[in-house]
């Protein structure tokens, strides 16, 4: 489904949603539990949920739904896994702003599948992105907290991120946003399942502790998947992963006051950039709604 022009509500709860993305990945850093067992059981926590509601309410997830929804499912579920090991692998910084190279993928995606405007500004913004994310991977290799391994496991996470928006908006199309999350998660839950069983050499069930961690987790960048899905009717594709590159700067700031992580003058200039070049696509967007 093509949208022309994005409506407020839709913008914020989009902003919303990115910005609960943000503070999910400090805590994922935080959480005392291996990446891929977080990713898992969180997914399974949202899967349990979103299914309860759905039945509590009085509808059903139909065969068709699950049909519509499985692909993103899917994809996010695997997307989720590899960036929570990234996450903890190498820098907060660095994870974030490699994984938000999705507007890049997402440009020719929104052209050619959803008939979306691309316009020269949102190409030369996503350009500019491009030297906020240099500086500030090549500020990061001077501490001792980097790792390759995690910016590649970041890239490899960004190309199912980008692959999940588009799955995602074609799954709304005819999906309600409630029975869209439980078949997303129910989707996530299984096609992680042999995966975690594998890494931990059985079902390694949480502790009292870690269940907290992972219902504070399903809270908050799980309602960063319920707002910027919810959205997706409401905002065009390539202007909701443009708002993505608010995500670096949130979640970097979040792992300085709460990792004590630490940042340099030229991470911090390629904040600055990525920062400005949002700004200017949303004050852009903003403009046509008054045209």
């Amino acid at each position: 489904m093509s949208v022309a022009r994005s409506t407020p509500a839709g913008l914020a709860g989009a902003v919303l949603g990115v910005t609960c993305w943000a503070a999910g990945n400090v805590m994922v850093v935080k959480a005392p539990m291996d990446g891929l067992q977080i990713a898992f059981w969180r997914i399974l926590l949202g899967a349990v949920v979103y299914a309860g509601a759905v039945y509590v309410s009085g509808r059903r997830i139909t065969a068709a739904m699950v049909k519509a929804v499985a692909p993103a499912g899917v994809v996010i579920a695997i997307e989720i896994a590899i960036f929570f090991v990234a996450i903890r692998e190498t820098e907060v910084a660095n994870a974030t702003v490699i994984s938000n190279l999705t507007p890049i993928v997402l440009l020719a995606v929104a052209a050619r599948a959803f008939r979306e405007r691309v316009t020269g500004l949102l190409i030369g913004v996503t350009a500019v992105s491009m030297i906020g994310v240099v500086l500030v991977v090549f500020g990061s290799t001077q501490h001792s907290t980097w790792s390759p391994l995690g910016d590649v496991l970041s890239f490899v996470a960004m190309l199912f991120f980008a692959a999940y928006f588009a799955l995602a908006k074609r799954g709304r199309e005819t999906v309600a946003i409630i029975e869209f999350q439980a078949c997303l998660w129910i989707t996530g839950a299984i096609t992680l399942f042999p995966i975690s069983v594998i890494d931990a050499g059985g079902i390694d069930w949480p502790s009292p502790t870690q269940w907290i961690w992972l219902c504070a987790l399903l809270a908050v960048p799980g309602t960063g998947h319920l707002l910027v899905n919810w959205s997706h009717n409401q905002v065009r594709l390539v202007i909701t992963a443009m708002l993505t590159l608010a995500i670096p700067v949130m979640s970097t700031l979040g792992a300085v006051v709460v990792l004590d992580q630490t940042v340099n003058l030229l991470q911090i200039s390629g904040m600055v950039v990525t920062l400005a070049a949002l700004s200017l696509v949303v004050r852009r967007e903003a403009e046509m709604q008054a045209i």
